[in-house]
């Protein structure tokens, strides 16, 4: 088996950043395809999950969801910067997602 970290970031200079190192021991991967978000004053909620209906038509879909994310609205704010550049370099690759 692997070494259990990655790690993806150069040693940092004097006074900079520090270098980071990813374990990825316990990481498990998921696919999904359904999203949804709610937020309180002191967390945003994200929960994921498995759409297997795809037949609109119905009168019930159900979902399957799989992870429950909680963080501070601070770290969703960085969550959502990431995101918006990681979109953005994609499109510049691949074209625009419509």
């Amino acid at each position: 088996m692997a070494d259990a970290t990655e790690t993806t970031t150069p040693r940092a200079a004097e006074g900079a950043a520090p270098r980071i190192k990813w374990n990825i021991a316990n990481l498990k991967s998921s696919y999904v395809n359904f999203a949804n978000a709610n937020t309180t004053r002191e967390e945003v909620v994200l929960n994921f999950g498995l759409n297997n209906s795809w037949d609109r038509a119905q009168p019930e879909m159900e979902i399957e969801l799989a992870h429950r994310i909680m963080m501070s609205p601070f770290a969703a704010k960085r969550l959502n910067e990431l995101l918006v550049k990681l979109i953005s370099e994609y499109e510049a690759r691949y074209g625009e997602l419509k």
